[in-house]
């Protein structure tokens, strides 16, 4: 049996959240030819999966790397409370839109450069064939 070592603990957090996609830089037109039914008006939804990943040394009284209950409660503050059930264009301060024009576009990259700063290490998944890391 080896001494202790690095490790990883992983969480997976679905949520659900709508956002509509739209650069200020094109037209009503370009916009739907670029970004097709993500650029509606009246906006779309995702149901995504964050993967949350914590890499440290194991502790040898607990045999973890991070106890699980702490980083769901950490994630309910840090994902679920912002994110869950919200329209990203106007629920979410650093998404913030005004009048369907993005200063910051909520795309599944944009989310985990956001909350990245305050995670250890995130993906999301936005589909079932995309995802961001």
């Amino acid at each position: 049996m080896s001494e202790a070592g690095g490790g990883a603990s992983v969480l997976l957090i679905p949520f659900s959240a709508s956002h509509q996609l739209h650069s200020k830089f094109l037209s009503d037109e370009e916009n739907l030819k670029l970004l097709g039914k993500c650029s509606n008006p009246s906006g779309h939804g995702h149901n995504y999966k964050v993967v949350v990943t914590i890499h440290r040394e194991i502790d040898p009284a607990t045999g973890m790397v991070m106890n699980l209950a702490d980083l769901k409660e950490y994630t309910e503050e840090a994902i679920m409370q912002p994110f869950d059930h919200k329209n990203l264009n106007v629920d979410v301060p650093y998404f913030a839109m005004s009048f369907y024009k993005a200063k910051v576009y909520e795309t599944d990259n944009n989310i985990v450069v956001y909350k990245g700063e305050s995670l250890f290490g995130v993906s999301i998944v936005q589909s079932p064939i995309s995802f961001c890391v």
